[in-house]
């Protein structure tokens, strides 16, 4: 096999699936509702049913289904039917009840299923309180301090950011993320009437996502595994692909419960 064929030959199914993916996700972030919520629940699913193949391995046929489909139906009924530090609690006791029924590694799988749930329960009330908008300001500023991160990351080069764990990543990348994401934060500012303050927020989004990224890195590092799973053609698995998704939400989510999101819209109305 020719360098050219291996690095390409599997641009086809990933460019259809890439396609696909975006196409189920923007509709499904357009009719908001119900379907948003189902989608961001089979997701969640799908990565906690990968990190129980990768941490489980001697787990007995159908225990990591099982564990997916108890997380999706789970997030989503609580979603559905509790608010405030009832639905918090409902989650939090779901997180316990999945990391206890790993034989090792309790803590990293408790960590990480907690990442995924409430990632999820962040994403769900972005959509339901703020409107598509928001949410598209979350995903463009994901994949755009990402892009910047890949790509500033080869052409600059220079120290490494953690090289033990994500031998690829660099300073350089890694701060380019940050003012990608700052730009793209100072363009959104009049588009989601949000104060000078969503440019901090943007970087900050950005952070968490890129500690996301690390964080799946070092659990597949841990886990002995190339990609989380071959679920998605051409990208391996979904945790592969929504690795930083996850943390940027659960980052999201923590500045909505704290006000900070509101504060800013306030901050753009001038109230």
């Amino acid at each position: 096999m020719s360098a050219a064929s291996g690095s390409f030959g599997d641009l086809w199914a990933r460019s259809l699936s890439g396609v696909a993916m975006a196409a189920i996700g923007i509709a499904a972030v357009w009719a908001g509702g119900l379907v948003f919520a189902l989608l961001v629940c089979v997701l969640c699913g799908a990565m906690v049913w990968e990190l129980t193949r990768m941490l489980d391995h001697d787990a007995p046929f159908g225990k990591a289904e099982a564990a997916g489909f108890t997380a999706a139906v789970a997030l989503l009924v609580f979603t559905l039917q509790l608010t405030g530090g009832w639905l918090l609690g409902a989650v939090a006791l779901a997180v316990v009840l999945l990391a206890w029924r790993f034989p090792v590694d309790r803590w990293m799988a408790g960590g990480y299923l907690a990442l995924i749930l409430f990632a999820g329960l962040g994403l769900i009330a972005l959509r339901g309180a703020f409107g598509w908008e928001w949410v598209l300001w979350l995903v463009l500023v994901v994949i755009g301090s990402d892009m910047a991160g890949y790509f500033a990351g080869r052409l600059i080069g220079g120290p490494k950011l953690w090289p033990r764990v994500s031998p690829k990543k660099t300073w350089s990348g890694t701060v380019a993320g940050w003012l990608v994401a700052g730009a793209i934060g100072a363009a959104f500012m009049g588009w989601l009437g949000a104060g000078a303050g969503l440019v901090a927020v943007s970087v900050v989004v950005a952070m968490a996502g890129q500690a996301g990224d690390i964080a799946e890195s070092a659990i597949k590092r841990h886990a002995g595994v190339k990609d989380s799973s071959t679920l998605i053609p051409g990208h391996g698995g979904v945790m592969d692909r929504f690795d930083a998704m996850i943390a940027a939400a659960l980052m999201v989510l923590l500045l909505n419960e704290v006000g900070a999101l509101a504060a800013l819209r306030c901050a753009g109305a001038g109230c």
